[in-house]
Order: structure tokens, then C-alpha cells, then sequence
């Protein structure tokens, strides 16, 4: 959009975005040596102020489009920089120069909007010389009202009630758990554990097959952590509008810091945080940017805050994002013993023949199912008696607890009444017990929902880059 001859909102107030292009090493350090030269550091510090020069140039020029995405391209290479740094006192400076051309960037982003939208009605809103519309409406009172919208978008990702999911209603993933309970629920209980180099962890992935418990252990983090939880999907950040991703993006973090201590859970994380390729848009890309902005803190104290991460593709993630999650935590398919305990929590309370023998016969036999897949064949089971009521056509007289009632039965019993369920008073039935001849016809009909390609995957993939959480 070069040429534009209205100056966005703000450009006044960044005189020394000059004098910030070059930022150097002192001289010396504190031990009087002089720092290497040759370092990761220096070489994305470089690229990242020449890349800042450009967007000074650009923003001069009025080609603000040029500028922002310049400015945004920088924070790439500034949050590199930042990683390898280690003088304290230059990484201070980085900290604070990226904080301002972020505050750059936003102003530009917000008058691109505002040009557009101007564009959109036919220039009805174009920008007066005191920074109001022709409409009388002051651009801050817009951006007010912008904001509260975003805040309201996002505020429905608050979980306002625990989903009362416990440690102990998960099967299983001892590792995964006490992972979290060390990110979540000790640094609130016992603060003093936490101090000096000894921090919490800020960024922990879940990762592995479909229906493995992920999400699940995040309701567990929600329900024991005495903290504000933001549950967000992908669709919950992504926007048609230019720039708004970023600010929802950058919205959420702050909401999160206004909340702490607080959890940040992103489900489906690959969404948002592919690898970078030549097909990839520029929106997606500025996403990503903000996201590992947001993660490191620039300009902002980010302890108190976790994101929690969960993706069935880990290879999907872009580089830079999966070493922003310090810990990886693979949730892979259960073990035996997971399954047999899966298997008593997905049933519950419903009453069954079953022995606790028969949970281990089970368990054997669904070698390779998830805990989505072992929920599916139970819920099967359990609707075999219905379909056996429907089925029906003899019904006998039993006694439970003092009442005749009327159960199905097989044409050739003694006591058969021959009837179909609509002859049955809905008081008077009484469904079969859920056997395990049920469950193991429901386990014929089943078939793992995992390939043994996808679970070899995620082993080469968390011989390379995680851990395991079973």
C-alpha cells in the first residue's frame, strides 16, 4: 500500500525507532574479555536489524503494508536471536527494542484495518486531520470497541465451571501426569519450591495417536489446578480480517497474564503452527510470529502462565514452535494393564456379570486400541440388552427386589410369555445384565482406529525430540 497519504495513528510517537536500528555488543563483558563475534546470536541479531532497517525504510516511505510485514518478518529472527543470546544485559535491550516495533507494527496493522474498512463503505470513515472519522467516531473509541469484541470472542474460551475430570479417572500415564501436576499444581501450592534457576515449565506438548487421552488430561488440569483456564481450538484464533489473528493471538496472552496464574490449553496446535514452506500464507505465518512472541514473553512477564499443547501430528509443528514446549510428553496407546483399568472407568457403574477376572480377558484382547476405541466397543456392549429388548419376541416373569418383573427371554424357556416389548409396561421391564460373551462380540465387531505406520511414527518421533508419558 505504498503512496497512502494519511500517516497512520501513532507515527509520532516512535522517535527513536532511528537511533534503535543498531544495537551492539559493549565492548567488553564484566570479565574484561571481549565477547565472540561469530555466534548464532549475532548472525539473526544481524539479519533481524537489517531486516528492521527495511522496515524503517518502508515505513518512511509511507508503504506501510511493506513495513508491517518487514516488522513482522524481524520478530522471527529477533526471537532467534534472543534464544542464543547470553549477555543478560544486551538480551534486556533486544527484549525491549522488539517490544517497541511490536508496538509499531500494532499501530500500522490497526490503520491498514482501519484503510480497509474505509475502502470496504466507500471511504465514509476516512481519517480526519485530528485522527477522527468523517463520521465524528475517534479511531481509539473504534479500537475500544474492537478490542471488547475480541475480549468477549475469547472470554467464551474461559471454562467457567471445573469439568470435574481427576487425576485418578485417568488410566494410566503416571509420567504425562506428573509432568503436569509439576507445571500447574506445585508452583501454586508451594511457590517457594520455584525460585532462583529452579522454574516452572511454561510450555508442555501432549502429543500422540487420536483418542489417547489428551484432552482428557487437560480437563484433569482444569478441574485440579487452582488456576484460570483458557480452552482454545484453532478456528478460535483465526480470522478472516487482516491482523486480527495476531490480536486475538496477543489478546489471549494478555488475558491469560491478567488471570495468572493461568493455563493456556491449544488443542489441535498443528493448525496454527505448521512447518513453514513456500505454500504458506502470510497470515499464517504472522500467527506463528506472534505465538513465539507471546511464548518467550517479550516485553511482558510471562511466569505464572503454562501452554498446554496437544497435537496427533508432532512432525507437523514447526521447528521453532516445538522448542518453545521445553517438555513433549508422547501419550502413547495403553498398556494391558491401562486397558483393564479403562475398561472398569468406562463402565462405571452400569450393572454387569462381569467378574474382575473377565477385565483382564478383556484387556488381552484389544491389544492395540486406544482409550476413544475402548470406550466405543464398552458403549457397543452395554447396547447389546437393548437390542436384545427390541429384538424380543418371549418375555418371562422374574422377582427383583420384591417386584415381578419381565425380562426377555428365548422362545424354548419354560416360563416364556410370548410378547414384544410394546406389550411391557415401562415399570414393569427389566433389561438382561450386560455379559461378557456382550463385550466380546462387541470386540469382534471392533477394529483399532490406530495403523502401526502412525504408532511407529510416533515412536521414531519421540526417539528424536520427546519423552515418553505412560
Amino acid at each position: 500500500m505504498g503512496g497512502v497519504g494519511v500517516a497512520p495513528a501513532g507515527a509520532h510517537s516512535l522517535p527513536s525507532l532511528r537511533g534503535a536500528t543498531r544495537i551492539t555488543y559493549p565492548l567488553h563483558d564484566a570479565r574484561g574479555d571481549i565477547p565472540p563475534r561469530a555466534t548464532m546470536s549475532t548472525n539473526f541479531r544481524d539479519r533481524a536489524i537489517a531486516e528492521v532497517q527495511k522496515a524503517i525504510a518502508a515505513d518512511h516511505n509511507k508503504e506501510y503494508q511493506k513495513a508491517f510485514d518487514l516488522y513482522m518478518s524481524s520478530m522471527e529472527l529477533w526471537v532467534k536471536a534472543l534464544k542464543w543470546e547470553k549477555n543478560k544485559a544486551l538480551k534486556a535491550t533486544m527484549q525491549e527494542k522488539m517490544a517497541t516495533y511490536l508496538d509499531r507494527a500494532e499501530k500500522l496493522k490497526q490503520f491498514l484495518q482501519a484503510e480497509a474498512d474505509n475502502n470496504s463503505n466507500g471511504g465514509k470513515g476516512l481519517m480526519g486531520a485530528n485522527g477522527t472519522s468523517a463520521g465524528g467516531k475517534a479511531k481509539g473509541a473504534n479500537d475500544d470497541d474492537d478490542n471488547k469484541k475480541l475480549r468477549n470472542a475469547l472470554s467464551g474460551a474461559i471454562l467457567q465451571e471445573r469439568p470435574n475430570v481427576r487425576w485418578e479417572d485417568i488410566a494410566g500415564l503416571e509420567a504425562a501426569k506428573e509432568t503436569l501436576k509439576e507445571a500447574v499444581v506445585l508452583p501454586i501450592k508451594f511457590p517457594s519450591l520455584f525460585q532462583g534457576k529452579r522454574q516452572a515449565w511454561k510450555g508442555i506438548l501432549l502429543y500422540g495417536p487420536p483418542g489417547t487421552g489428551k484432552s482428557y488430561l487437560a480437563k484433569a488440569v482444569a478441574t485440579e489446578a487452582n488456576s484460570t483456564f483458557f480452552s482454545i481450538s484453532s478456528s478460535d484464533l483465526v480470522s478472516k480480517w487482516m491482523g486480527e489473528s495476531e490480536r486475538l493471538v496477543k489478546l489471549l496472552f494478555s488475558m491469560a497474564r491478567e488471570n495468572k496464574p493461568s493455563v493456556i490449553f491449544i488443542d489441535e496446535i498443528d493448525a496454527l503452527c505448521g512447518p513453514r514452506g513456500e505454500g504458506e500464507s502470510e497470515a499464517s505465518r504472522r500467527i506463528k510470529t506472534e505465538i513465539l512472541v507471546q511464548m518467550d514473553g517479550v516485553g511482558n512477564d510471562s511466569k505464572g502462565i503454562l501452554v498446554l499443547g496437544a497435537t496427533n501430528i508432532p512432525w507437523q509443528l514447526d521447528a521453532a514452535i516445538r522448542r518453545r514446549f521445553q517438555r513433549r510428553v508422547h501419550i502413547g496407546l495403553p498398556d494391558i494393564n491401562g486397558r483393564a483399568r479403562m475398561f472398569r472407568l468406562a463402565i462405571g457403574d452400569t450393572d454387569t456379570a462381569l467378574q474382575s477376572s473377565d477385565y483382564n480377558t478383556l484387556a488381552s484382547r484389544s491389544d492395540g486400541f486406544s482409550g476413544s476405541d475402548i470406550a466405543n466397543v464398552v458403549q457397543h456392549a452395554l447396547m447389546r440388552p437393548v437390542r436384545k429388548i427390541l429384538q424380543a419376541t418371549h418375555f418371562k416373569a422374574v422377582m427383583k427386589d420384591g417386584n415381578r418383573m419381565l425380562t426377555p427371554c428365548s422362545p424354548g424357556d419354560a416360563e416364556k410369555i410370548e410378547m414384544t416389548y410394546d406389550d411391557v409396561k415401562s415399570e414393569e421391564l427389566l433389561a438382561p445384565d450386560v455379559a461378557l460373551q456382550d463385550f466380546q462380540v462387541a470386540l469382534d465387531d471392533s477394529h483399532p482406529t490406530v495403523s502401526k505406520d502412525d504408532v511407529a511414527k510416533q515412536i521414531d518421533w519421540t526417539n528424536e525430540f520427546g519423552s515418553e508419558g505412560a
